[in-house]
């Protein structure tokens, strides 16, 4: 009866002790039972100009918000308004762009100037019509054109002006005009062949000319620019008869 008594204590006590260390394992392993972790909040994304970034691009938004203070305009404008004609038509700030349409927008943009300044709407209309033909000697057409031939057109369309075919053939005919005396309609001359003059163009404003550029077409270009610069000969201005008689200037 003792050895009885004996094993059923034995038993016991292992029983109890496999018991205690079945809740010690199982009070370890918690991976059942841990809280999930609250997630972190989102990071806040701001962006400049109104530009949002999406998977696999960049848009602008609808609204152009950097602001602008009016005598920013001309060469102190940012890049991104150089390059954004929809963005200065929603700025305003006076410019007159509110009564502007893209065509102003356009070549105010090109020229570095303010829109108010886009006022010969004829002549933006030719510039606009002829933009980007490409340029070849002897041209007159839509196809192609050389620079005489455009700044005949353009005069002739533009201010009911004649001119002769050639650019050397214009300069004879134009009276000379010192720079500083340059206005809208001037022709511009250059030398870029070893003859005298074999290059003309029209002037617009701030030092850009409108010509056909056998590199790019009918372009807009800088009298500054290190190619035209150093082959500049110079400008005339080409006037009716009547104005000649009147002492017009």
């Amino acid at each position: 009866m003792k050895l009885q008594n004996l094993a059923i204590a034995i038993c016991a006590v292992w029983v109890f002790s496999s018991c205690s260390s079945l809740r010690n394992i199982s009070s370890k392993d918690n991976s059942g039972t841990t809280a999930a972790k609250k997630p972190k909040p989102a990071v806040k994304r701001e962006f400049l100009n109104g530009i949002e970034v999406t998977p696999g691009g960049v848009t602008a938004a609808t609204k152009y918000v950097t602001p602008v203070k009016k005598n920013d305009v001309g060469s102190k404008r940012s890049a991104a308004e150089k390059t954004d004609p929809a963005a200065l038509a929603t700025i305003g700030l006076g410019l007159g762009i509110e009564n502007a349409n893209m065509l102003q927008i356009k070549y105010a943009i090109a020229t570095d100037a303010s829109v108010e300044k886009m006022t010969n709407i004829p002549l933006l209309q030719t510039i606009d019509k002829w933009w980007g033909t490409k340029y070849c000697m002897g041209g007159a057409t839509g196809d192609c054109i050389d620079c005489s031939a455009f700044t005949q057109v353009v005069l002739r369309d533009v201010y009911q002006l004649s001119l002769p075919r050639t650019s050397q053939e214009q300069y004879a005919v134009a009276e000379k005009v010192e720079l500083e005396d340059l206005r809208e309609g001037d022709l511009v001359f250059f030398n870029t062949s070893g003859r005298d003059i074999s290059h003309v163009g029209i002037y617009l404003l701030n030092n850009k000319f409108v010509h056909a550029a056998t590199s790019g077409g009918v372009m807009i270009s800088d009298l500054n620019e290190k190619y035209w610069q150093p082959k500049f000969r110079g400008a005339g201005r080409v006037r009716r008869e009547d104005e000649v008689k009147g002492g017009v200037k």
